[in-house]
């Protein structure tokens, strides 16, 4: 897969992403929400287990200007007709639109495969992410030991 946004482009990974990637998964405020930092090993392991499986769960957002990898976006089967959408991104790129970039990109493509709808995970404490999922047109749907699920039904 690949696709483009005005500023990123979404493709598949490449092992040789991991250098770019663990430097957004090994800072602490990034991972703040979501889970224990990464060290290098864990960075390739999670490419290989997540990005390199057929299909794949997380995919590089690269900035265009630089090819640069800025982070990883998450587009993958939810339950039954439904995809998950998320993003983790350098905290470089934060607050300058990339993350509601990616999700309206991934939105689309959602549509195209025919999806019938897509859900937004996020630890309750994520005001920006429940922003973006909001601007998009998701309602909040429930909550589950601390993460809020938004869904948008295509």
């Amino acid at each position: 897969m690949e696709l483009t946004t005005e500023r990123c482009i979404i493709r598949n990974m490449k092992m040789k992403d991991a250098d770019d990637l663990y430097q957004v998964l090994s800072d602490a405020s990034v991972m703040m929400y979501i889970e224990q930092v990464f060290d290098i090993e864990k960075t390739r392991c999670f490419i290989q287990s997540a990005g390199l499986c057929e299909p794949p769960l997380v995919y590089a957002i690269v900035w265009k200007m630089t090819g640069e990898v800025i982070g990883h976006a998450i587009f993958h089967s939810y339950e039954k007709n439904d995809y998950e959408i998320g993003w983790v991104l350098n905290k470089n790129y934060w607050g300058i639109g990339i993350a509601d970039e990616v999700t309206r990109e991934l939105i689309k493509c959602a549509r195209y495969l025919g999806i019938e709808s897509c859900v937004i995970e996020c630890d309750e404490r994520q005001i920006a992410s429940k922003k973006i999922a909001i601007k998009n047109g998701f309602a909040y749907e429930d909550k589950s030991d601390n993460l809020e699920r938004y869904r948008l039904v295509l």
